[in-house]
């Protein structure tokens, strides 16, 4: 490990190697005209002094037209400006090669909040039994999202694995090659990808890097911790969502489910028959070749053709390698032992799923479904519901639900919803016969707003014929700041019920909830929504606690930190001991996933973070809030709340989204198979509009309302009555309020006014603009001097520089996109410029492609 300052090893690793490649890159002939690359760097310099001078970006990119060429023609300016679209598209790639290159080199793999530091703590602190018996309970969940917010295909994965391999041996002509390869595969999906399509693009994540560097930790404590003894706990469990997320996207069918489960289950064994060829070149003794190659013929025929009956499963593969590890151990002095372990871990940890399949659906799409299926079974004579059934009290009705038992047959239903709904039910049984329980026993219901939407679908799974005991955990998603405060009461009801209960009981005594950071910061602001989960997670810890019953949170986090991404770890670490921390679960989307956990270091550097954060908060430190700090964050979110929803219900909110951003774009990209919104209506309905396009849209004017909008209001409430010391002595006091405002500090980093400043002198929107300008000034104002810097992100050199490099690389592309923007409002006021028209949208949205790439976590 070099001992350089990490900012030294950055730029001596990133920064120096991009600036070499980039060099090469730009010299390469990728089309007909060789001058794109000599072109791009003068046009940057342009968008940066243009900016420094107040210009506006259709100003500035007529400017380079005026002074690099010769009266081009509108085609040959187009043309042009797609190609710098292109190239700068693979420069980022390029980046994030680099970048991935670097990790290990970077950041220090046995640094802070690595699983090696927080053994050494441990034994320095004699708390290695607290950190053993802590580890028996304590697992993180990353669950893989169906949010695409990352569009790189396949083959453009692949290259960027091969490309970061050739860094990180200096491999100059393959390097060369490969950019070569780059600058002629295609980036974007000419057609929208099926849900299907979205699992494969992840299931690649899965094999290619959890698969390692999940069993890598596993076998670490394993070594490390627990000298070598097994571990009756997976430790780190996955998630996945593509196929079984059906909330707002209807192209995710029953057929899609099964197959994506199928998918998971034969992506595992694949890599099992593998596995078990490479340990039969080691263990080629007597009665253990034999085991070997009998678990390696049964792996092969379920990999090459799938079996409608399965009798092959993850108890039957362990106990025979079980039964080979005891022939390595008592005849063969154990030679080779550890390669067979660590098989066996993966097979403990992985099964016969890979990751669990979690099904999803809206609490008001249940709700239709299932109120026409208790009409359908009253039609048809069957006497589970009485007649009054609809107009009882909401008690009476929970009262009904929860002894509900059946086998219905979706056949008999008139209504489509019920019958897919139902059908997506029955898949959960079918998935768990060849997948083993664990490959789906979740049904998340988002929107969830009362008790009755839990035991509506409590109700229908348990006429799904599961017989005695229902071996599906049901999750309410609780996500607006209504929803959130309710929470509490809606888990007491559903405790109280003896069946539920009863149900909990046999489900281990757990209960996971979880909890909307998306939704939450869109309907309530950044600081309110952070707050309100809090206090929600506060108290449904305590009456969870109450009826004896162990909550699990499951968090809803999008990339940014508007949507609760940002410094994930040190947010864990920091939540005290009045919430309960047994589990850490989390959503991970789009460039999250690729930046994150998108090569062998990344991934378990960033799971050994999560690891460690659980164990900083419950073995070593406890963050608890005291009185005077809960009446500030109190103060500040209701303060922050009013400012947020102030400027949500201005005349002028929905309008400036609909036509001075990319919003209406995001619909038309091909990136991901899900509607942009919930409903089909033309108008734009706010509460109908997903999060994702809604935070992505702001994050493309380099105006990340979400992640600071009321911030900066709050903080000058005290800072106006002279109380602003308090709320300095609470940022260095508390991990919690501090991890908030630095992730916020993150939002504000990568905003960037000087890119639509011209919209202040806009008739319409002129004074919309200034408004959102003087929150983003009074916020970065506030949160310097809060901290005593006098740059954002002054404490994390090393991420604010790569913010920087990304910035600086996409500032064409923003110009360009907001160029093209301009010209499509000019060519609406006139009829008959729709060839012109429909070339300047593509603009806009193969510009979106590189922002979003760019950004490692926009929406």
């Amino acid at each position: 490990m070099s001992t350089l300052p990490k900012l030294s090893r950055f730029n001596e690793n990133v920064l120096s190697k991009y600036q070499i490649y980039n060099s090469i890159f730009m010299t390469l002939p990728f089309d007909t005209i060789s001058n794109t690359g000599v072109f791009l760097p003068l046009f940057h310099k342009v968008c940066k002094k243009g900016f420094q001078e107040g210009k506006n970006p259709t100003e500035i990119v007529e400017t380079f037209f005026r002074k690099y060429q010769e009266n081009p023609s509108e085609k040959e300016k187009t043309d042009l400006l797609f190609r710098f679209i292109q190239y700068i598209e693979r420069q980022v790639v390029l980046f994030d090669a680099i970048e991935d290159a670097a990790f290990p080199i970077v950041n220090n793999m046995d640094g802070v909040g690595t699983l090696r530091s927080s053994e050494e703590l441990a034994i320095l602190g004699n708390k290695k039994e607290e950190l053993k018996s802590y580890l028996e309970e304590f697992k993180v969940r990353v669950v893989l999202t169906a949010h695409p917010t990352q569009f790189y295909p396949g083959s453009v994965l692949g290259i960027i694995t091969d490309l970061d391999k050739a860094i990180q041996n200096d491999d100059l002509l393959l390097i060369k090659n490969l950019l070569a390869q780059l600058g002629k595969t295609p980036f974007y999906k000419k057609a929208k990808p099926s849900p299907f399509d979205e699992a494969v693009s992840l299931i690649w994540y899965l094999e290619n890097v959890f698969y390692d560097s999940v069993s890598k930790i596993y076998n670490y404590i394993q070594n490390n911790i627990y000298d070598g003894k097994p571990i009756d706990n997976e430790i780190i469990d996955l998630g996945f969502w593509p196929g079984g997320d059906r909330d707002g996207n209807p192209f995710v069918t029953t057929k899609i489910t099964l197959d994506v489960a199928e998918r998971l289950r034969q992506t595992i064994l694949r890599n099992y028959y593998r596995d078990v060829r490479r340990l039969k070149r080691r263990f080629t003794f007597d009665g253990v070749q034999e085991i070997l190659s009998k678990v390696e013929k049964r792996l092969y025929k379920h990999v090459v053709r799938s079996y409608t009956k399965v009798n092959f499963n993850q108890k039957i593969l362990l106990e025979e390698l079980e039964k080979a590890r005891e022939i390595i151990e008592t005849k063969h002095q154990s030679l080779f032992i550890d390669e067979l372990n660590d098989f066996i871990n993966k097979v403990r940890i992985f099964g016969f799923h890979f990751a669990t399949l979690d099904i999803r659906q809206d609490s008001r799409v249940h709700h239709t479904a299932f109120t026409q299926i208790v009409k359908d079974m009253q039609e048809m004579g069957d006497t589970t519901f009485p007649k009054n059934y609809i107009h009882l009290s909401e008690e009476e009705q929970i009262e009904i639900l929860s002894l509900v038992k059946g086998n219905i047959d979706p056949a008999n239903l008139t209504d489509e919803i019920s019958v897919k709904t139902i059908e997506s039910m029955y898949a959960l049984k079918e998935i768990q016969s060849r997948n083993g329980e664990r490959g789906a026993n979740r049904y998340i219901i988002s929107n969830n707003q009362t008790a009755l939407n839990v035991m509506e679908t409590f109700a229908m799974l348990n006429l799904c014929g599961f017989e005695n005991e229902l071996p599906v955990d049901v999750i309410p998603l609780f996500e607006t700041v209504e929803d959130l405060i309710n929470a509490e009461d809606v888990m007491r009801t559903l405790y109280s019920n003896r069946v539920y209960r009863h149900h909990v009981s046999k489900r281990k005594d757990k209960q996971t909830i979880m909890l909307g950071f998306s939704d939450g910061t869109k309907d309530g602001g950044y600081l309110m929504a952070n707050w309100g989960i809090f206090k929600a997670k506060e108290a449904l810890t305590k009456v969870s606690r109450e009826f004896d019953i162990e909550v699990i949170f499951f968090d809803g986090r999008g990339g940014p930190p508007a949507r609760g991404g940002g410094k994930t770890h040190q947010f864990y670490a920091s939540l005290g001991p009045t919430i309960e921390d047994k589990e850490i679960q989390l959503t991970v989307q789009g460039q999250t996933i690729s930046s994150n956990f998108g090569t062998k270091n990344s991934s378990q550097y960033n799971l050994e973070q999560l690891l460690s954060s659980g164990i900083k908060n419950e073995v070593f430190t406890k963050d608890q809030l005291n009185d005077d700090h809960r009446k500030l964050i109190d103060d500040l979110a209701s303060t922050s709340y009013q400012t947020y929803v102030d400027f949500k219900n201005h005349p002028k909110f929905l309008p400036y989204l609909e036509k001075m951003s990319t919003l209406k774009y995001y619909a038309k990209t091909n990136i991901g198979s899900r509607p942009s919104k919930r409903s089909s209506s033309a108008e734009l309905d706010f509460s109908a509009l997903r999060a994702i396009p809604f935070v992505g849209s702001w994050s493309q004017l380099k105006q990340n309302v979400p992640g600071f909008f009321g911030v900066g209001t709050a903080l000058k409430k005290y800072e106006d009555a002279n109380r602003f010391d308090e709320i300095v002595e609470f940022y260095n006091a508390s991990d919690f309020f501090k991890t908030l405002l630095e992730n916020s500090m993150m939002s504000l980093t990568k905003s960037f006014f000087e890119l639509t400043a011209y919209m202040a002198n806009d008739k319409e929107f002129g004074e919309f603009w200034k408004l959102i300008h003087e929150e983003f000034k009074t916020t970065k104002r506030l949160l310097l001097k809060l901290a005593g810097h006098t740059e954002l992100m002054e404490n994390f050199p090393v991420g604010k520089a790569s913010i920087e490099i990304r910035e600086q690389i996409v500032l064409p592309l923003l110009t360009i996109q907001q160029y093209a923007l301009k010209k499509i409002q000019e060519l609406q006021k006139t009829e008959g410029n729709s060839e012109e028209l429909e070339i300047f949208e593509k603009m806009v949205m193969r510009s979106l492609f590189g922002n979003i790439n760019a950004s490692r976590n926009s929406a």
